[in-house]
């Protein structure tokens, strides 16, 4: 039986199978705590027969012995690793045992045959595997145990890479696992739920604003049952493992060699004076083909999707787009809008069937990513879907197609190019929370645009709308266009873009959460930094959140795990943003109060920064989204204002009664006014023109209502007019002028 079963088994999961079926007979001890259960004892350790192969160390910060060399670390991997430890083959847990203690010789032989087999393809699979999802929530919180916890907060659910604690910590959102008792007894482990090959770990310190916790060394435990477990070693002595220095800045560790297990530990060792053992962690690791793993077959997300599912660089995003251009070169157009601080471009590509051109009644659509240059899901979603746009196009994709004939459609996937760039150089996994999320010069581009929010509302109370000030296309203060204005020149750029193009409505992609904001972001009341701040359009605004939202495979699932405090599935997976966090000078806020643009946020993820192994499952989870919120610029009222004689006319306000907030015609005259199902009655207005005002009636179905204008000159514009003609003096000279000239037109005339 034994020899059947060992026959089905993989050399890998045999290497420690056979292990830890001669070590279960193992003597076990406890300390008095329960905290952890102690290693297998040194006698019965010693009766496994492992290959002999060493690295070179020298005595640990412990006081382990030295060891010789046998093996140059990898450049990269040293570092992790304390100089004063041994590093060795994991799979060579302690000397080859003496012969005289083996019973059985033949058959010790023969275990030792098969185990050197393993090994010797064990140690030629040492390339590093991906996060297992502890920080995408792939792992879920039943996976996750520890040794003690100090309170609920920071249990062991928590201890997940870049976790955030937010700015009230309480009992329930903590950001870190902390142990209990801060002894070397403590410890973390995750339950793979099937053999696994790891490949390293990745720790950080705790996310909080009043405390500093964080470990400085660890050990690393692996088992196949959570009972008998094994420390990976430096032959005979314990493999101690560099950790962090500071809580913030991720720490990779990767192992010598792969070990294979179900169950992984982290044990540390040491933190940092005057803190406690807290910890965030990520651990890297491969599941090994098992097809009859219940729970892998059901988490499976699987794309047909023949994408470049990659991370690109600067120089590679811009050989991306060529390439969708030259597929399809009649549907695509690449532009740049401008340039970055450090000088890189920033690329858009426009999908249309009319590249180039504004078409009289088509909407224009954008998308942008990248604003935070460490938010990169973003940026390769819109790179995934000029990709996947193009090539339905070509195929025939009958959606796709009347997407692209009916809608002008603009994707700018990296807004900061500088600080994607930083992020990118140090990895998906060790960029942490901010690295690379503000330009150059340290702004949030975001949050840097012009505050109309607060010019509106003085307005309002003073009642100078509509005499003395629209309630809408507000413009932008003089201090903010001045040379010595704190604002970024990625953030000029986007003003000039949103302003020059007539955009209808837009989405921002962002990272970190899951969930869609919308205006206002922020709030009215002076000094609230929570409280819900509608728009006149709230009800629409919400609809656009929920559309996209709703066809999320995540954002609006009930059971689904909080990515970090707050648990937006129970508001649908949308918020106000005033309500969530006050933010002054948003581009969402912005978009709405200074063009014609409904601007909303897509945060798309928890993680900002995925593997490039979790990208296909992200672009599952978003790309009906993206396509949904998109067709959405095909709903409410469109038309065009016309003068008489059948002209375009530009700039005409156009105001729906009981929503204080106006759209403008562009400059043919065409407008698009984004409304709900429901009958509405709407004025169309220009300087000197009559007013005209119709009903219009908005259906369920996707396609805006056609709602033409045609307004003629006003009876006072005409006088003007003539006058002006015939040189005469306009109708509003004071009368004392008048006065002033009758003498002298008396005295020419005698």
């Amino acid at each position: 039986m034994t020899g059947q079963l060992l026959s089905l088994l993989t050399p890998l999961a045999l290497l420690l199978f056979v292990g830890l079926a001669d070590l279960s007979l193992a003597s076990v001890e406890e300390d008095e705590d329960n905290y952890m259960q102690e290693m297998l004892t040194r006698e019965r350790y010693n009766q496994v027969r492992m290959p002999e192969k060493s690295i070179s160390s020298t005595a640990n910060a412990q006081g382990e012995p030295k060891q010789k060399s046998a093996r140059k670390m990898p450049k990269g991997e040293m570092g992790n690793v304390k100089k004063t430890d041994k590093i060795t083959d994991p799979t060579k847990a302690v000397k080859t045992p003496n012969r005289k203690t083996v019973k059985n010789k033949k058959s010790t032989l023969k275990e030792s045959n098969i185990i050197s087999e393993g090994a010797a393809e064990f140690n030629s699979m040492t390339e590093e595997c991906p996060p297992m999802g502890l920080e995408t929530l792939k792992i879920d919180d039943f996976q996750l145990h520890a040794s003690s916890t100090k309170r609920y907060g920071l249990g062991a659910h928590r201890g997940r890479l870049n976790i955030q604690a937010g700015l009230y910590e309480d009992d329930l959102y903590d950001g870190a696992w902390c142990a209990g008792r801060d002894d070397p007894l403590q410890w973390l482990e995750v339950d793979a739920r099937r053999l696994t090959k790891f490949t390293g770990v990745i720790t950080q310190g705790r996310s909080s604003l009043w405390s500093s916790d964080w470990v400085t060394s660890y050990k690393v435990m692996v088992s196949n049952d959570s009972h008998t477990w094994i420390i990976l070693k430096n032959d005979s002595a314990d493999l101690i493992f560099s950790a962090n220095r500071e809580k913030e800045i991720p720490v990779r560790n990767i192992f010598p060699l792969p070990v294979v297990a179900r169950y992984i530990r982290v044990n540390p060792r040491s933190w940092f004076y005057g803190g406690s053992i807290c910890m965030r962690a990520e651990i890297l690791g491969c599941p090994l083909p098992d097809p009859n793993n219940y729970y892998h077959r059901r988490n499976e997300v699987i794309t047909t999707d023949d994408l470049d599912f990659r991370h690109h660089s600067y120089k590679e995003m811009r050989q991306l787009m060529k390439v969708v251009n030259e597929m399809c070169p009649n549907i695509t157009r690449i532009y740049n809008i401008g340039k970055s601080q450090n000088g890189l471009k920033l690329y858009a590509i426009e999908i249309s069937d009319n590249p180039g051109d504004h078409e009289v009644g088509e909407p224009e659509f954008r998308y942008t990513a990248g604003a935070h240059g460490n938010e990169v899901l973003g940026r390769e979603l819109l790179l995934l879907l000029m990709q996947f746009m193009c090539l339905e196009y070509l195929s025939g994709n009958q959606r796709i197609r009347h997407l692209v004939e009916e809608t002008r459609i603009h994707l700018l996937p990296s807004v900061n190019p500088d600080g994607y760039e930083k992020a990118f150089e140090a990895g998906s996994e060790l960029s942490g929370w901010s690295l690379g999320r503000w330009t150059i010069d340290g702004i949030d581009i975001h949050h840097n645009f012009p505050d109309l929010n607060s010019i509106l509302w003085e307005a309002e109370a003073k009642k100078w709308i509509p005499r003395k000030m629209f309630n809408h296309h507000i413009p932008t203060p003089e201090w903010y266009l001045s040379n010595n204005a704190s604002v970024a020149l990625e953030t000029r750029v986007l003003i000039a873009w949103m302003e020059k193009m007539p955009f209808v409505l837009g989405g921002n992609l962002q990272g970190g959460e899951l969930v869609v904001t919308f205006p206002y972001d922020r709030t009215r009341s002076q000094g609230v930094t929570r409280e819900q701040t509608p728009t006149p359009d709230d009800h629409v605004f919400r609809w656009l959140a929920f559309s996209y939202a709703s066809t999320h495979r995540l954002m609006t699932d009930a059971s689904r795990r909080v990515c970090h405090t707050e648990d937006f599935a129970k508001e649908d997976g949308t918020i106000n943003g005033a309500s969530w966090h006050t933010a002054a000078g948003s581009m969402n806020d912005f978009s709405y109060l200074h063009t014609n643009c409904f601007e909303l946020s897509m945060y798309v993820g928890c993680d900002k920064f995925p593997h490039e192994s979790e990208l296909p499952e992200e672009w599952e989870n978003n790309r009906e989204s993206l396509l949904v919120f998109m067709e959405q610029v095909h709903r409410g009222i469109k038309g065009v204002v016309r003068d008489l004689q059948g002209r375009g006319i530009a700039n005409a306000i156009v105001s729906v009664e009981g929503i204080g907030h106006d759209v403008r015609t562009a400059a043919d005259g065409d407008y698009w006014r984004l409304l709900n199902p429901g009958e509405y009655r709407v004025t169309a207005r220009a300087e000197g023109y009559s007013p005209t005002t119709k009903k219009c009636e908005v259906g369920y179905a996707i396609g805006a209502t056609r709602c033409d204008f045609t307004i003629g000159r006003s009876n006072l514009f005409r006088i003007r007019e003539i006058m002006e003609k015939y040189n005469k003096q306009p109708i509003r000279l004071p009368a004392r002028q008048l006065q002033a000239q009758r003498p002298r037109e008396r005295r020419v005339g005698t």
